[in-house]
Parts: structure tokens; sequence; C-alpha cells
């Protein structure tokens, strides 16, 4: 008997989503305590936010030297997260209050407050609207200046949803996405929400360096687009990182 050929025999085999692992460019010392939420890069320094009840903060800090240089401390009932800047000021995720704060960017005191339903996990911004992500795999897109939800797009790797988008950045018309508890980050077409490349970071940071903490994962991207240098750190770290992306073969 003859073989009986279908649709399926002749679909194209799936193309596995890129991978990218690292060349470290520079190493910089970085808080040891700062249980880092949010980071972004502008006009010289680093901005960084940490979470935890009690020890919730916004920072900013001298790259080459980890040194902050303005800091401001949230009350200690809300767990803060993500940041981004918007014109002259910072806007500011906590993690289940459901509410967010509007910083003056220079004095990075409190000017208002805004509401939000579920999670906030992270922030970041593409020149026209503000980014927001919750945990889950969809992505908010926001008015940065009403802070009002403009739509939702859901994260998907092969038609499957990518769960536990955390810290986020605008790198070259691309989202970059931490995996919570993870040494990856998303590489997310923000148009279509799939993921056009997976980076490893495997091994940038040695267990000993932070005593096998189990809550000092990779967290926080920042993006110097004048110079192009990307760097990357986590919670609890000692050091932050410049690296370079490398695609594997």
């Amino acid at each position: 008997m003859g073989a009986i050929f279908t649709a399926a025999h002749f679909a194209p085999a799936q193309t596995r989503t890129p991978e990218y692992g690292y060349k470290v460019i520079h190493s910089y010392p970085h808080d040891r305590l700062a249980f880092t939420e949010g980071l972004f890069y502008l006009d010289g320094f680093l901005y960084e936010s940490t979470g935890l009840k009690g020890a919730s903060s916004i920072r900013k800090v001298k790259l080459e030297t980890g040194e902050i240089v303005q800091n401001y401390d949230l009350p200690p009932n809300y767990f803060g997260e993500g940041i981004i800047n918007w014109n002259d000021q910072l806007i500011q995720l906590t993690w289940q209050s459901q509410i967010g704060f509007v910083h003056d960017l220079k004095t990075l005191r409190v000017m208002s407050t805004f509401y939000y339903p579920g999670e906030g996990w992270a922030l970041t911004q593409d020149g026209k609207r503000i980014i927001m992500d919750d945990g889950t795999p969809q992505l908010r897109f926001w008015d940065p200046e009403t802070l009002a939800e403009l739509g939702r797009l859901t994260v998907t790797d092969h038609s499957r949803p990518v769960e536990n988008l955390n810290e986020l950045e605008w790198v070259k018309g691309e989202i970059y996405a931490n995996i919570w508890g993870t040494n990856r980050i998303a590489r997310i077409d923000p148009v279509n929400g799939k993921v056009v490349g997976w980076i490893d970071l495997t091994g940038l940071l040695k267990p000993e360096e932070v005593d096998g903490d189990s809550d000092a994962v990779l967290n926080g991207i920042a993006y110097d687009a004048k110079h192009d240098r990307l760097f990357v750190t986590g919670k609890k770290w000692p050091r932050l990182f410049e690296i370079r992306l490398v695609k594997k073969q």
C-alpha cells in the first residue's frame, strides 16, 4: 500500500528561537543590599529602585563606583517595584498595593500617586508609551501623560505564553525582559509580542558571590543608547556588568 501524505508532512519545521550568550566588557560595584526591582540609565547615572517592605527606595547611582548620590525611601508599608523616567518625572510601581508614585526626577520626592489593577512588577518606555508588566505573560501599554491603559499584548515563544516577565528595558526597538527566577532575558517584538531571541546569562555571577542566597536572582537591565552599552545586574548582587551579546551557533 502506498504512503498517504497529509499537509502536516509538508509543514515547515519550527525554527528555534535564536539564543545569545554574552561577553563581559566591564564590571562595576553594586550595593550588595539592594533588592533590585527597577533600573535605567540616564545622563551618566543609573537610577535604581529597590524592593522589600521597610527597605524600598529609589537611588541615583554613579555607574563607575556604585556610590549613591541621591536616595528616597518609600514609606515602610510599600514594596517598591519598577521605575522609568518620563520628561522631568520618575514613575514607580509597588508590588501588591495597586498604587504607583510619580516623583520629581531631580529631587526624587513624590509629587502625586496613581492607581492600577493587579500587581506591579516593571516599567520601561519607548519614547511614546510606557510599558508595564505584572509577572504574567501580558505587557500593558500606558499613555505617559495620563497613565491610562491603552492596550495589552501577550508575550509568546512559538505560541506558548511566557510567564514571569520581570524587569523591562527598551533596547533598539525591542523590549528586553528578565524572566524571574532564571538567568534568561527575553527579547520581545513590541508589535506582536513574539520572543525573537533569548539571552542566556548563566555563569555571569557565581553562587558563592552571593553566599548562595536564593533571593539573589538576575534582575535589572539598563541601556545607554548614546554609547550602545547594555548593563545587567541582580537582586543583592555585588556587581553590575556591561555586556555585549554573542549569538550562539
